[in-house]
């Protein structure tokens, strides 16, 4: 059977269960060891709501945050999926976005002007990414000076823990069926080694098996000197 087709037909279907996941109540998923917000509905609502300008989200899926945007914003979406596009527009119409753009590359590299976007936004992405440290070098590169990266990730859970152990066994096989996504990734130390001025974070956990571990928080990027 020709491959492409087969790719095709995965993300395809990729596309159709997160546009169905975007109808999921985040006030239903309870943040656990978190200090400062008790559902993911909260934690979004602080991390985004107050964003303007221009809002670059790497890939946004179908479109899941876009509820908690303000609807003044020009927010420019990097979906690879092109079966997501369809589902971001509808989410967008209906959320009252009234400007956003939509670009078909990876997150390795953003097709937009240097300095040119006041925040980044990825969550869930860093994860699936083929290169991370190219993709928060070119994170800096499109943020404006002082401008931020906005994320949420699940990550690798500590050292010689059952989830650990669990996770290093599962992800050749996790990354095959979800979409390159490695649930062992130390997210947090490459945040820290990619040259922020800042890297400002918080570590909760999830009722979830395998990716119950889990960092957000806010990078800040260097400002001209």
């Amino acid at each position: 059977m020709n491959i492409s087709f087969l790719k095709g037909c995965h993300q395809r279907l990729f596309a159709w269960g997160m546009a169905k996941a975007n109808h999921a109540d985040d006030r239903a998923i309870i943040l656990h060891d978190c200090q400062n917000y008790a559902t993911m509905a909260d934690l979004k609502r602080s991390l985004l709501s107050n964003l303007h300008g221009r809002v670059l989200e790497i890939g946004p899926g179908a479109g899941a945050n876009l509820s908690y945007y303000p609807t003044n914003i020009h927010w420019i979406g990097i979906e690879p999926n092109p079966f997501m596009h369809p589902y971001i527009e509808q989410e967008a119409e209906r959320h009252g976005l009234k400007t956003i753009e939509l670009h078909g590359e990876r997150a390795e590299i953003l097709l937009v002007e240097d300095d040119s976007i006041d925040t980044v936004v990825s969550t869930y992405v860093l994860c699936s990414v083929t290169n991370i440290h190219a993709t928060l070098k070119d994170i800096q590169r499109v943020l404006k000076p002082g401008g931020t990266f906005v994320f949420i990730e699940h990550v690798a859970a500590t050292n010689g823990t059952f989830t650990r152990t669990v996770q290093e066994g599962i992800t050749p096989v996790w990354k095959t069926v979800f979409d390159h996504c490695h649930p062992n990734q130390e997210t947090w130390m490459y945040l820290e080694a990619a040259g922020f001025e800042s890297v400002n974070y918080q570590s909760f956990r999830l009722s979830v098996p395998i990716v119950s571990p889990h960092i957000a928080g806010v990078a800040t990027r260097q400002q001209r000197k």
